[in-house]
């Protein structure tokens, strides 16, 4: 019997559910994310773009302001319990604790401080282009079919005294570090699948006919604040999301688990679809990623090739945390 070769895996992945040409797809999640929502695009699917660009910005200033990345303008989602936040946000059902984070005489929203990199004028600011995003987040939910939503990483920074979750901590793009106002957090199995399953009976209340696509990134830390060694680190962190995502599959039929991790950070792969630095992922990586997912899903343009002639870049604050753990 012949071996399979990773580039043409068959069989890993068969679909719970079609996605039609008419259903309003849209994605969240981490930075691999962003691989998916591309690809699905170009490949004629109706990904939601709520938050687009102005015309005539160019491609680089588009992805600098976190525009055309997802279906709107959050950034990077790492964890459940952001996705969350940003659902009850938009229901008026939480408020973050600490809204605006300063430097250099500029103020940025701390929930996302990757979107806006020259910064607000002042913390009203932020909150009026926070309210401006919530709006459109939440017109997006009413009109989604298929969310996808990528699991990234089970630790975050919270404000203590609330909970509220950061996608980075404090200090590294914007504010500061105040151990006695913010923490870091290691999210249990536990507490992850409840956050989504609270997610997931949100958005049904929402369109009871909402299905959901998850997978696990399978981008390796950049750094860590456990107090472990960021390889052990990434092994826990990944098999908590692995399990996570096993459990919301077995246990709902409108949750389909698709195997993106399995296909890059597998020992079946050899690790020949991580660049030098064995962490980003090349392109030929997330082409075999994408060719498994249409072969179930098959791309609605007519002979669309899978392949894009577009870079593969993506926006990641968790790549940040490398300065900051060094400190």
């Amino acid at each position: 019997m012949q071996q399979q070769q990773p580039e043409t895996v068959q069989d890993l992945y068969a679909r719970k559910f079609e996605i039609s040409a008419t259903d309003c797809v849209a994605t969240a999640g981490s930075c691999f994310a962003q691989h998916i929502a591309k690809r699905m695009r170009e490949s004629g699917y109706s990904v939601l773009d709520v938050e687009p660009a102005p015309r005539g910005m160019s491609e680089r200033h588009k992805m600098a302001f976190g525009y055309g990345i997802y279906s709107a303008r959050y950034g990077n989602i790492y964890t459940a319990r952001q996705l969350l936040q940003l659902v009850e946000e938009c229901r008026g059902r939480f408020e973050p604790a600490v809204i605006a984070w300063e430097k250099a005489g500029r103020w940025y929203d701390a929930i996302r401080p990757n979107v806006e990199p020259m910064g607000h004028a002042s913390p009203e600011e932020v909150r009026l282009h926070r309210d401006y995003h919530l709006r459109h987040v939440r017109g997006m939910l009413k009109r989604t079919d298929v969310f996808v939503f990528t699991f990234g990483l089970t630790e975050g920074w919270v404000h203590t005294e609330s909970g509220t979750v950061y996608p980075t901590a404090p200090g590294v793009l914007a504010g500061d570090y105040d151990p006695e106002v913010y923490s870091f957090k290691n999210f249990t199995y536990e507490e992850i699948l409840g956050d989504f399953i609270r997610v997931r009976k949100i958005l049904q209340k929402i369109n009871p006919n909402m299905r959901f696509i998850i997978t696990v990134s399978p981008v390796p830390l950049a750094a860590t604040a456990s107090g472990d060694h960021v390889l052990s680190s990434t092994i826990y962190s990944k098999s908590v999301l692995r399990a996570v995502a096993g459990a919301l599959a077995s246990r709902f039929p409108d949750v389909d688990y698709f195997p993106s991790y399995e296909i890059i950070a597998s020992s079946f792969s050899g690790g020949r679809f991580y660049e030098e630095d064995q962490r980003n992922v090349r392109s030929e990586g997330v082409d075999t990623v994408m060719r498994t997912f249409f072969a179930q899903h098959p791309p609605v343009v007519a002979n669309k090739v899978e392949k894009v002639a577009a870079n593969d870049d993506v926006v990641c604050e968790e790549a940040l945390l490398e300065a900051f753990g060094a400190r």
